[in-house]
């Protein structure tokens, strides 16, 4: 299983072009994802995507992300039939031939159509973030934050959290493997999947604070905030980061001129 938000070694595309290319994308593609409610275009959105990501090369690395997201997405329209009942009833969760409870979740194409919209904006950042990050090496995002004058502090937080998921990811399944070659089975089916938490759990927090400590203890041998940090490597704009903003600059415009002149195609 690839790790989650792990950077992945490519000479594709999206691995050449800038960082301030691609948090321009991102930026691009979070606010056109949060301001349409279209379920056509975002459908569209996750084509273009998922088309930009084959073209990459990191089609597979997005693709095994899938499961995850298409399990979020019934969670999403689960919780909007149970929380926002609108429109037209088409049937109910559970049957009304069952007694006592029977007919009781009603299903509605209003509850459909708001969770279709939150499971394709979900798909659309999910996967819009995961081309971001297994393209982009965290010493070149660290160099492109500091360009932008943001506080070193939260740089380091940041970049901290994100090697921290993909490496607790590994860490967990390590742990799982070797319970699994002493012997240890917590059972099957959903008590036994709820029995091995724990197992894993504890090892994995308790080796999560030693390399927190251990990480405090190096940047201080490093010497932080001491003094102007250079780079070995600068990077430089490409003729892809030029295509790539010249084809966010059409977009956006094309969805403006659509959103005043077609507001009931999108909004």
């Amino acid at each position: 299983m690839s790790e989650i938000m792990q950077y992945v070694h490519k000479d594709g595309f999206f691995h050449q072009l800038h960082p301030f290319s691609k948090i321009l994308f991102i930026i691009v593609v979070s606010v056109m994802c949060v301001f349409v409610t279209s379920i056509p275009f975002l459908i569209l959105m996750v084509v273009a995507l998922l088309s930009l990501a084959y073209i990459s090369h990191l089609h597979r690395e997005v693709i095994q992300q899938l499961k995850l997201v298409l399990i979020m997405s019934v969670v999403f329209i689960i919780i909007t039939m149970l929380t926002m009942p609108n429109g037209a009833t088409l049937g109910y969760l559970i049957p009304q031939g069952v007694p006592v409870i029977g007919g009781s979740i009603a299903i509605t194409d209003g509850a459909i159509g708001i969770g279709l919209v939150l499971a394709l904006r979900f798909m659309v950042l999910i996967f819009a973030f995961q081309l971001f990050l297994i393209s982009t090496q965290p010493r070149d995002l660290v160099h492109a934050m500091e360009k932008l004058h943001m506080p070193i502090d939260y740089i380091l937080m940041f970049i901290i959290a994100l090697r921290f998921i993909p490496t607790l990811q590994i860490e967990g399944q390590r742990i799982h493997e070797a319970q699994r070659a002493r012997g240890y089975n917590p059972g099957t089916g959903m008590l036994g999947k709820i029995r091995g938490v724990a197992p894993i759990v504890v090892p994995l927090v308790s080796n999560a604070l030693l390399r927190s400590n251990v990480l405090g203890l190096t940047i201080d041998m490093r010497g932080y905030r001491t003094g102007i940090r250079t780079h070995v490597r600068e990077r430089k704009f490409c003729t892809g980061d030029y295509a790539m903003m010249g084809s966010l600059v059409v977009t956006v415009s094309g969805f403006f001129v659509v959103a005043i002149f077609a507001s009931g195609l999108i909004f």
